[in-house]
This record gives structure tokens, C-alpha cells and sequence, in this order.
């Protein structure tokens, strides 16, 4: 089964020009103090000036996620450059930067609308068209979200997140075309992501295309060995080449790492099954059945049923 790129939203989600906007900033401060000794005296304005442009360079340095204890830092210090600050393009980022957070948290309707507030201020700025995505997309709003994606491509035909997360999308509503086609820009534009060799991978064998999908499993385990969610995609391509003793290994494998994975459950327990093996079979369709009602219509979806 797929994960969720790591698009999701960006760590640090300022593109080169924003992220240069920002380091303009923080010196244009840091000028304007030096600039007001020429006419002030040291001593009846170093003190307050100074603090004062400390508090707003840690507030920068918040808004930008260094702290990543938990989601409330990077609110904190987004929310006090949002009062204090005149400049456009800074506040865009800002608002972009709180809504991730708000994200994080699962605070998605204030995520979405920061993420508005940044695209108002910014219509050119491509992050917060794919973060709003992400929102959307958290919420099952699916129609809204590649909405949102589609414009963070046009606006950055480069956007490897967004192709990704479009990509997870149109999985999210049975479209494993276009979700395979995504995942392929998403790999020419940048292989490194995390989980599109794996999203691909889960896409090509929905869509029956078993070779392709094992090379892009094996790829992804390249890159992260041992990973669940990919050996429960690999299990799933050897489940329909019909390899049920190395089905049952990479399910296996998965459910040690992520016991409550009812992917893996159900799909080895249909492998079992089909190896004659009724008590452990039922016992692991029954045990996903527990965890997800729903995964037996799943993997009907999925071109998988049991017989």
C-alpha cells in the first residue's frame, strides 16, 4: 500500500526566492539597527533595540520550524511576524508556515485558511497551492485538492510534491492511471522523494502491470529497507503473480514492523488461503476484517477477491 509523500506538506516550504525574501528581511533589520546609531545615542537605544531584534529574528527562525518539538512554536513565532511585519511577501510566507503547522496538528480548516491568506497575498507563490492541497485532501475533499495542485504545477512545472501528491489523490479516488502517470513525473523530476517509487509501485499493480510495479517495490526497498507499507505493496504484486509463499514473507515482514496493518492481513491471509492453509487464512481476513471493515470492498477495488 502507498504512503503519504512526504508532501504532504514541505518542512521548510520557502522556494529560492521566498527563502531569499525572508534572508532580506532578516538583514533589512538588522540594518535598520545599525543604521539608527548615527543618530541616536548607544546607550538610550542599544539595550531595547537589541532585544528587539532578537525576539524577531528567534520569531523568524520559529516561523521557519527550527523547533520541532511540537506545532506550537512555529504558530507562535508565525503569529508575531504576522502582527509585526508590513512586507508581502514575508507575510505570505508566514501565513504558509502557520497553516503548516496548523496542518500538523490536524487543524485543517485554519491550515486552509492561512494557506488562503498566503495565496492572496502572493497568487505566485506555488507551496501554499500545494499545501491547501494537502488540507483538502486530509479532509477527503478530493476535488478541491487537485484543484490546488493543478495550480502549484502551473506555477511550478518543476514541483515533484505536487505531482506526488496529486498522484496520491487520484488514488484516493480510483483514478490509478492518472495516479501512475503523477507518480512518473513525480520520479523524473525528483527520485528521492519519499514514497513515490512505492506509490507507483502500488498504482501499476492495481492496474495490473506486475513487472513494472515489482522493480519500483524493489527500488523503493533500495532506498528504505524493511519499510511496511512498501513490502505490503510487494506482497500485494506477488499475491496477483500468484507467489503466495513470497506474498506471505513480505506480508509477513510488513506486520512486524506495523502488526495492525490490515493490508498485509488480508492480503495474506487470501495467500494462505489459496495455499490451502484454512485456520491461518480465516484467522488473518478476520483480524483485518476487526481492523477495517471496509478492506474486503478494498481490495475488490484493487482487482483482488476472494473466492
Amino acid at each position: 500500500m502507498p504512503t503519504q509523500p512526504i508532501s504532504a506538506i514541505e518542512k521548510n516550504p520557502c522556494e529560492k526566492k521566498a527563502r531569499s525574501a525572508f534572508g532580506c528581511f532578516r538583514l533589512a533589520m538588522l540594518g535598520l539597527c545599525f543604521a539608527l546609531t548615527l543618530s541616536i545615542p548607544v546607550f538610550a537605544w542599544a539595550a531595547p533595540q537589541s532585544a528587539k531584534r532578537d525576539n524577531r529574528l528567534k520569531n523568524i527562525e520559529l516561523c521557519n520550524g527550527t523547533d520541532r518539538s511540537s506545532p506550537e512554536p512555529q504558530i507562535k513565532g508565525c503569529t508575531a511576524l504576522i502582527g509585526s511585519t508590513d512586507s508581502t511577501l514575508a507575510l505570505a510566507i508566514a501565513y504558509n508556515n502557520r497553516g503548516d503547522a496548523y496542518t500538523a496538528k490536524g487543524d485543517y480548516d485554519l491550515a486552509i485558511k492561512d494557506y488562503d491568506m498566503a495565496v492572496k497575498l502572493n497568487p505566485s507563490f506555488a507551496k501554499p497551492f500545494n499545501n491547501r492541497g494537502v488540507a483538502y485532501r486530509k479532509k477527503r475533499e478530493y476535488d478541491s485538492a487537485i484543484k490546488d495542485f493543478d495550480e502549484a504545477i502551473k506555477l511550478s512545472p518543476t514541483y515533484g510534491r505536487a505531482f506526488a501528491n496529486r498522484a496520491e489523490t487520484h488514488q484516493s479516488q480510483h483514478d490509478y492511471q492518472l495516479a501512475a502517470q503523477d507518480y512518473s513525473d513525480a520520479i523524473r523530476l525528483d527520485p528521492d522523494l519519499e514514497a513515490v517509487w512505492n506509490g507507483r509501485c502500488w498504482s501499476r499493480a492495481i492496474l495490473g502491470e506486475l513487472q513494472p510495479a515489482l522493480a519500483d517495490c524493489n527500488k523503493a526497498l533500495l532506498i528504505r529497507p524493511n519499510d511496511a507499507a512498501t513490502l505490503d505493496s510487494r506482497g500485494f504484486v506477488y499475491l496477483k503473480l500468484g507467489q503466495l509463499d513470497l506474498a506471505i514473507d513480505d506480508y509477513s515482514s510488513a506486520l512486524r514492523s506495523e502488526p495492525r496493518l490490515s493490508s498485509a492481513l488480508y492480503g495474506r491471509g487470501l495467500a494462505e488461503l489459496k495455499k490451502g492453509d484454512t485456520t491461518s487464512g480465516n484467522a488473518d481476513l478476520a483480524a483485518a476484517k476487526k481492523l477495517n471493515g471496509r478492506i474486503a470492498d478494498d481490495f475488490s477495488h484493487y482487482g483482488v477477491h476472494l473466492q
